[in-house]
């Protein structure tokens, strides 16, 4: 009976996904959800998740995204930091607070070169753990432009800035990542209520979306103490 039931579930997840997509309300290239947040919308285990996302992948509804070498955890919990930290974190079941600490229009013209402009919108993120811990301390950059030049004035979307950008026609599709390890400076370690020069994660993600625009830079200084940076090298058998 038990075993029935469990099937019956997974039968109930794989026929409504069935029905998104082939209804085109997940487009070809859509990002599903995060194991956490799906487990939790279909009020299924994500061992019966898992079981209907496999069977899903067999009848090639869905593909798993290859390419992707290395994954940051959070407590031992892997990231999907494609959708970005804050949803990473929230699909990871994790428990944490975000603050935002600024989200303005701001000039680098150092960035120029690179980017082809100096007018981006800046947003500065902090989060803390239920215990109170700040882990990490986030600073975005995007450009000023697209409509993204109103945020400071309108806000995010759902205080979700993977949403915004979305609904400004910026989806991610590509981009690179470079995880390092620094002291923090005397500005940050405040921000963070540590001592300066406590080593902390580094990570550089740039984002480009699918029309080749760029669309973020994200600086992020993670908490060792919860961060890790996990490699997989080699094909399972």
């Amino acid at each position: 009976m038990i075993r029935q039931v469990r099937f019956d579930k997974k039968q109930r997840v794989v026929d409504e996904l069935v029905r998104r997509i082939e209804s085109g309300l997940m487009e070809d290239g859509f990002l599903l959800p995060g194991e956490h947040q799906l487990a939790q919308e279909f009020n299924v285990s994500r061992g019966t998740l898992r079981e209907a996302l496999a069977e899903l992948k067999r009848r090639k509804y869905i593909a798993t995204q290859g390419g992707v070498g290395s994954i940051v955890t959070f407590d031992g919990v892997a990231l999907d930091q494609r959708s970005g930290w804050a949803q990473a974190l929230a699909d990871s079941g994790a428990m944490i607070n975000t603050e935002v600490l600024r989200l303005e229009a701001v000039t680098r013209p150092d960035l120029l070169s690179r980017f082809g402009t100096d007018q981006f919108i800046t947003l500065d993120r902090r989060r803390r753990s239920t215990e109170g811990t700040l882990v990490s301390l986030e600073r975005s950059l995007m450009p000023a432009t697209g409509g993204l030049e109103s945020l400071p004035r309108v806000g995010l979307i759902d205080n979700s800035l993977t949403i915004t950008l979305a609904a400004y026609g910026y989806i991610g599709e590509r981009g690179d990542q470079w995880i390092g390890a620094e002291p923090l400076n005397a500005v940050d370690a405040e921000l963070l209520g540590r001592a300066e020069g406590t080593v902390f994660l580094k990570a550089l993600r740039t984002t480009y979306d699918r029309q080749n625009r760029f669309m973020e830079l994200v600086e992020s200084l993670l908490d060792p103490v919860h961060f890790r940076l996990h490699l997989q090298f080699g094909e399972a058998k």
